[in-house]
């Protein structure tokens, strides 16, 4: 006993100062946590629906203050910072925190994306803002998607076309600031012209799967959003995967500058697109529809609620649909990259997914997943009813197909032009564009929006198609064009689309991030270091994750090449 050794214990410290009222933390405030319950009603508060949730506040409250995030962060079951992570990632998410002043509740949005910007923006911007109110904010916006009325601004979600001050003040004074609803086929309509008996075919079996892919594969459909993957490929690989729980994603968020076709087909026939997602599900047995459409197009979003509905409701011809989910995009470019948009289907921040696996065989939800292009998806009943021999014959120059081209800037009729794949650029512009501007002479042109690079007007009789412009260093993309003339700049254009390029890449790898923004900052020097622009482009085109930090030195590379005079301006 002797031997133990005997061990001290101090006696308990005295508590000294007040208790702790609350728990260490943000905490819920109950008034807040009410008023997102009930905005939320009986809906689900899965992960997923994060994004659909924060629209519900910001559409009520006009921002998102703290209280509301952290309501929404208890109601979600989820941690507060991921729910800021996700709202502050997103443009049109006001994130106010506390003690900082919420914005106006009203927002005017003008576009300074290129078509725009020739055509005054900067100056109606400035004009509007010192005519407006205090109680109205007026702020740049990335591309609206109506380039073909350039000037545009938005007035809460009412686009102002050929925006003048006078047009803004009286959508602002008049409160008009929905968005209105552009004479479309409905439902009924479609019905009565044959809509949806191709897909009764499908579900009959009167057309196979294998003849509907061969179809698609013969007529030479690509994916008409810019990557051109085959469709009839993308079909085929599908119906290699897992065939539990397939899902397809509709990808309708065109942020491209100078793009605005999938908009136009949104608006005019959404149940020819519905009806190509449909049969896709009967040849392919998918069982969850998604469409994914952005913030801008808000008349586009509120057709589909309606149409969806009444599909749903009353199926054609009594077939059994797949769940068809709408979702809302929130004011991000990079969504427009097919795993990107995939993460924020999934609630989350739109980054891009390293590859492989790739999204056919780990997609939404890690299900396999077919992603399409709005254009894509509207081809698919014509070319089945119609035979691929019908699309195929309307190429020129040795290519196949129709695509519609986003025609903007210096033209007589801008807006979306069908027109045969392999059409040159002079041809489109004298066949379907009427012509430049009275004044203007044909310079320039971006074949493929603001990633597809320039080409001077020496350059003109190449075919518009995909593979044609690679040698050129440019690509048809979207097929977004965006026509320049004798009185623009060619190197303040490319300043403009590496300014959008800066705002818009999501941060996630360094070469994007950082290259674009020191990519800017040598642009906008009177003399350009164009050894060094040319080693910051290959590091990005290289080392970036995505379609945008590799695409985003085309323009610069463009200028250094065919328009050397432009540098030093």
């Amino acid at each position: 006993m002797s031997d133990q050794k005997v061990i001290k214990i101090n006696p308990p410290r005295k508590m000294t100062g007040k208790l702790r009222p609350t728990l260490k933390g943000r905490m819920v405030d109950a008034k807040a946590l009410a008023e997102v319950r009930e905005l939320l009603g009986n809906e689900s508060r899965q992960r997923d629906l994060l994004i659909e949730h924060l629209h519900k506040i910001q559409d009520k409250y006009k921002c998102l203050s703290a209280a509301h995030l952290t309501a929404l962060a208890s109601e979600m079951r989820l941690a507060t910072t991921e729910v800021y992570e996700v709202a502050t990632f997103y443009h049109h998410f006001d994130v106010v925190r506390e003690n900082d002043i919420p914005p106006p509740q009203l927002t005017v949005r003008v576009c300074d994306s290129l078509s725009c910007a020739i055509a005054g923006a900067e100056s109606l911007s400035e004009e509007i803002k010192a005519r407006i109110g205090k109680d109205v904010r007026v702020i740049h916006a990335p591309c609206l998607g109506r380039c073909q009325h350039a000037p545009v601004a938005v007035v809460g979600q009412n686009p102002v076309d050929e925006a003048t001050v006078g047009k803004v003040m009286d959508a602002v004074e008049s409160g008009s600031v929905t968005a209105p609803i552009a004479d479309y086929v409905d439902y009924e309509e479609y019905l009565k012209r044959g809509g949806y008996r191709t897909l009764k075919e499908c579900h009959e079996g009167i057309r196979k799967p294998a003849e509907v892919i061969e179809a698609l594969s013969h007529a030479g459909l690509r994916g008409l959003g810019g990557a051109g993957m085959a469709t009839g490929r993308k079909w085929n690989i599908m119906l290699k995967t897992d065939p539990n729980g397939r899902i397809l994603a509709m990808n309708a968020d065109e942020g491209e500058p100078g793009t605005f076709k999938d908009r136009y087909f949104m608006e005019s026939d959404p149940h020819r697109i519905l009806e190509g997602m449909l049969i896709a599900a009967a040849c392919l047995d998918l069982v969850d529809l998604y469409l994914y459409i952005r913030d801008e197009y808000a008349g586009a979003r509120e057709i589909y609620h309606r149409e969806v509905e009444k599909l749903v409701s009353r199926p054609p011809f009594g077939l059994k649909l797949p769940a068809i989910h709408l979702r809302r995009g929130a004011g991000a470019y990079i969504c427009g990259e097919q795993s990107a948009m995939i993460e924020s289907l999934e609630g989350k921040r739109g980054e891009p997914r390293l590859r492989p696996p790739f999204l056919t065989d780990v997609g939404l939800f890690g299900r396999p997943t077919l992603e399409h292009n709005v254009e894509t998806l509207y081809w698919v009943r014509d070319i089945i009813e119609k035979g691929p021999e019908w699309f195929a014959s309307y190429g020129r120059n040795g290519r196949k197909g129709l695509r519609a081209f986003s025609v903007s800037g210096r033209v007589r009729q801008p807006g979306v032009h069908l027109a045969p794949a392999g059409i040159t650029m002079r041809e489109l512009i004298a066949e379907y564009c009427g012509g430049m501007e009275e004044g203007h002479t044909f310079s320039a042109y971006l074949p493929g929006g603001a990633s597809g690079g320039i080409l001077p007007a020496s350059l003109g009789d190449i075919p518009l198609d995909f593979d044609t412009l690679q040698p050129y260093g440019c690509f048809i993309g979207s097929a977004a064009v965006m026509v320049l003339s004798d009185k623009d700049s060619i190197a303040e254009a490319a300043r403009n689309v590496m300014r959008f390029f800066t705002d818009e890449s999501c941060g996630q790898c360094t070469p994007c991030r950082v290259g674009t923004a020191k990519a800017l900052r040598l642009m906008e020097a009177r003399n350009w270091n164009t050894s060094l622009l040319e080693e910051l482009s290959e590091a990005m085109v290289e080392a970036s994750i995505c379609g945008l930090g590799q695409a985003a030195p085309n323009p610069v590379r463009s200028v250094i090449k065919y328009f050397p005079e432009e540098i030093s301006k």
